[in-house]
């Protein structure tokens, strides 16, 4: 399959990348930062430089690439744990235009299926929660797929030396479970160390 991955330069996206290439699929990854186009293509995807918040570049793109499937991987997260807070406002804002931009490129490009990260934790009231339901609500609306992560464990990611509270999930085996999901009924499916 064609598949677009939006986010593909963060945490899970770098480990898609190699796993959906041995599938046989051909990735789009798609980064704003230009200084992250060398490392797609060494992870062996075809580097899209877009910003998910510039509408007609987005849909131009997508059109250019024609997917089959439209992995949404994005997030707008520091590099340090501790300033997570800070970044709420932004996170929120990726979750809903950057979600709905994704989506309007999707019905502009034959509709291919979507599927689209969330959070597998109760988020305290507020933008972020806000965020993630109107995510999960307009990926469900579009017959797409929400993958609700536990928060990811293991090399790059905030928890490298430590294991979080539950829900987590290892990065290795969430990328590993993400393939395994191109394929599924839309639904919302849990992605933690917990059996399903």
């Amino acid at each position: 399959m064609r598949i677009f991955l939006a986010g593909a330069s963060g945490v899970i996206g770098q480990r898609l990348i190699p796993r959906l290439v041995k599938e046989g699929h051909v990735v789009g990854g798609m980064t704003r930062s230009a200084g992250k186009t060398e490392l797609l293509a060494r992870l062996g995807a075809e580097p899209i430089l877009c910003d998910v918040f510039d509408r007609d570049a987005l849909v131009k793109a997508v059109r250019d690439f024609a997917p089959d499937v439209i992995l949404n991987e994005l997030t707008d997260l520091p590099d340090e744990a501790e300033k997570i807070g800070d970044h709420v406002e932004l996170n929120a804002r990726i979750r809903t235009e950057g979600n709905q931009n994704l989506i309007e490129a999707a019905r502009q490009s034959g509709s291919p299926k979507i599927l689209a990260q969330t959070v597998a934790w109760r988020l305290q009231a507020g933008p972020g929660a806000d965020a993630v339901a109107e995510l999960e609500r307009s990926v469900l609306a579009e017959g797409g797929v929400v993958l609700s992560y536990g928060q990811f464990y293991g090399p790059g990611t905030y928890y490298e030396q430590r294991i979080p509270a539950e829900p987590r999930a290892q990065i290795d085996h969430a990328a590993d479970r993400t393939v395994e999901l191109l394929g599924a009924p839309s639904g919302v499916v849990v992605i933690t160390d917990q059996p399903a």
